[in-house]
């Protein structure tokens, strides 16, 4: 039986390319006569041959990655999938937003962009961001009760969609669980599987400090957060879906890495994605098996 993504991939062709039309055709009319018995069945990639021409032919040009037919795939079987928070579920840096109510916005953006390109450790970007805006309890939640962050069009209906068809979502995040538990929760997305960093407060809820001990607080932590959560859970296939550098290098473990560009396009994190949306349509229409 033909795969999601051959299916949809199919699809694109036959719409976009009329040449290929044809080539489907000449598949499809092969006489019965011409295939052996089941007890002979053909190699693989004999029998993949036709599906495969049409992968390589029928991605439109608007679609940009380094294996864009195997995330199609990998997203069509994955039983789990981790997002990025920042930038990608949300449209904006949380961050960001804390600084800006804070009257640091520039300073901390500054570092803020400087991680997500990769162009220093996160651990370190982290420290120094927080050390510019030190934010107690009240700080936090008055900036979500002034500026609730917005989610990013259309990923509300891909988490839907995924957990409609029984896969389980995860937020695996630099940003603050403070700030990513409102964001969950308008998701569906139950607490214990947020990956995300801990701000420690004093007994007046002052600044302290963050949770080292967190693996998203440093550098190389996500590929370690997914590797936690796929031997846990013993996920067979699992996608990571982010915007930033350090979402890049969760893949392995995920078998593969989606780069969403639809808030921030990020040169580096576009090159090593297997495929590289900049809305979440094409990833909804292949979860809802519309193909």
């Amino acid at each position: 039986m033909m795969s999601s993504t051959a299916r949809c991939l199919n699809r694109l062709a036959l719409r976009s390319l009329p040449s290929l039309a044809a080539a489907h055709q000449s598949c499809a009319s092969i006489p019965s006569f011409a295939i052996p018995p089941m007890t002979s069945p053909l190699p693989v990639a004999a029998t993949t041959s036709c599906t495969t021409r049409l992968f390589s032919a029928a991605v439109p040009a608007e679609h940009e990655g380094n294996n864009i037919s195997h995330a199609m795939e990998m997203l069509s079987k994955a039983n789990a999938v981790c997002f990025d928070v920042d930038s990608t579920v949300i449209d904006e840096e949380g961050i960001d937003v804390l600084a800006d109510t804070l009257g640091k916005g520039p300073e901390v953006a500054a570092w803020t962009a400087k991680a997500m390109d990769g162009n220093i450790k996160f651990e370190d970007a982290l420290a120094a961001r927080l050390e510019i805006i030190k934010p107690s309890k009240s700080d936090i939640a008055s900036c979500l009760e002034k500026h609730p962050l917005r989610l990013s069009p259309g990923v509300d209906k891909l988490v839907e969609a995924l957990h409609k068809r029984g896969t389980d979502v995860y937020l695996v995040s630099g940003g603050f669980r403070l700030m990513i538990e409102p964001v969950a929760e308008r998701l569906g997305v139950s607490v214990e599987r947020i990956y995300a960093n801990t701000i420690t407060f004093d007994e007046n809820g002052d600044y302290t400090g963050f949770d080292s001990t967190e693996p998203t607080s440093a550098d190389q932590g996500k590929p370690k957060a997914l590797m936690a959560i796929k031997e846990k859970y013993g996920y067979e296939t699992m996608i990571m879906v982010g915007d930033g550098a350090t979402d890049a290098q969760a893949k392995p473990p995920a078998d593969a890495f989606i780069g969403f560009g639809g808030v921030v396009t990020r040169s580096a994190v576009k090159a090593k994605a297997c495929w590289f949306v900049k809305d979440f349509q094409a990833m909804i229409d292949i979860v809802e098996n519309k193909q």
